[in-house]
This record gives structure tokens, sequence and C-alpha cells, in this order.
């Protein structure tokens, strides 16, 4: 129990670290970027916002993501939480974002582009396709808009061992992907925009 608590703490101060060297302002519209202290969700456009940062807070410590991880980022928007995800994964690690809408994905990429991350990208969401499906599957996955249910689409691209976050009903779900099969549990309501494709 000691190295749990100390795990959940290296990763809250990870989570920390990488909220105070992303900045929020790059990746909002310029009519926007006095609020990006606010603790609030932002309107970004194409019915779109940029969520409350106490919301991915919680998210990125409950996804747990380590240095090194294949990461999905599904629903980038703005592509903020795309370079926070990149921030925690380092050179080591992979994160691609997926955007339903072409001209968000497209402002996204040049948000993200703003920082040195190679190792981090914004796509173009496949029609008709949930995620992004690649060999191996993925170590972490994030969602940031509500699904109806769980997607059985995004759990199939977890790979063993991986953890996925996704609001359920505006209920944040983690779900854990073992050899045995997976697990699901519960962690508290918050408010997102709906999941397109679900």
């Amino acid at each position: 129990m000691p190295n749990d608590r100390r795990a959940q703490s290296v990763t809250a101060r990870e989570v920390a670290a990488a909220m105070s060297t992303i900045d929020r302002r790059r990746f909002l519209p310029r009519n926007q970027r006095p609020y990006a202290r606010d603790d609030r969700h932002l309107p970004i456009g194409h019915g779109q916002t940029n969520s409350q940062p106490r919301t991915v807070a919680d998210t990125l410590r409950l996804l747990q993501v380590p240095r090194g991880a294949r990461v999905l980022d599904v629903g980038s928007g703005s592509g903020w939480t795309t370079a926070l995800l990149a921030h925690l994964v380092g050179s080591s690690g992979s994160v691609v974002g997926v955007e339903i809408d072409p001209d968000l994905a497209e402002w996204g990429a040049a948000n993200l582009a703003t920082y040195p991350m190679s190792w981090a990208r914004i796509e173009v969401a496949e029609p008709g396709v949930l995620g992004r499906p690649t060999m191996g599957g993925y170590d972490r996955i994030l969602v940031s808009a509500a699904a109806q249910v769980l997607p059985q689409a995004l759990v199939d691209q977890l790979a063993i061992g991986g953890r996925l976050v996704i609001p359920v009903q505006h209920v944040l779900v983690l779900v854990e992907q073992h050899l045995t099969g997976t697990v699901t549990s519960r962690h508290g309501t918050y408010s997102f925009v709906p999941l397109i494709g679900s």
C-alpha cells in the first residue's frame, strides 16, 4: 500500500509539471486566451471545448501515463491534451491524437507544433472508425468526450496492461486490460461534450 501511495504522488507531481510546462493559452482561440487560467471549459469552435483544467488533471492522474508509453488521444480538439500526454511520455514514447472535425484537427496540429515534440501528432479520424487501431494496441487511451456506453472498439485497442479513461454518460470510467480480461471502475461525474461516432 505505501508503494501505491508513492506512485500516485509521483503521478500527481508529473501531471502538475506537465500542466505548468504546456501553456493552455497556446491551445485557445485568441478571444479565449484571457481566460486561460480560469478553471472552466472554454469554447474552441465547431461545438467543441477546451476542457476544464481540473478535469484534465483528474483524467491524467487516473490514466497514470508512464514514460515511453504508446498513447491514443481520442477527441484531441485543440491539441492541449495531446501535448500534455506527449510531455508525460517523453521522447521515448508516442502519442497520436485523432479528431473527427478536419478543421479542428488542422488547428490542433498547428497548436501542437508550437512545442518541439516530434513523437506526437494529430490526425483526422477515419470515417466510421472510433480511435486508431494499431498492431499491439496502446498502453494508454484518453477520451475527452462522453460516450453513451463503453465503446468495445476502444477497449479492443488497449494493449495488455493498458489503461483507458473515458467518460460514459459523464461518469469517468477507468478500464484496465489484463490477461484475464478487463476491469472497470467509476471515478466521479464530470461534464463533457458528446463523443461522436460512439
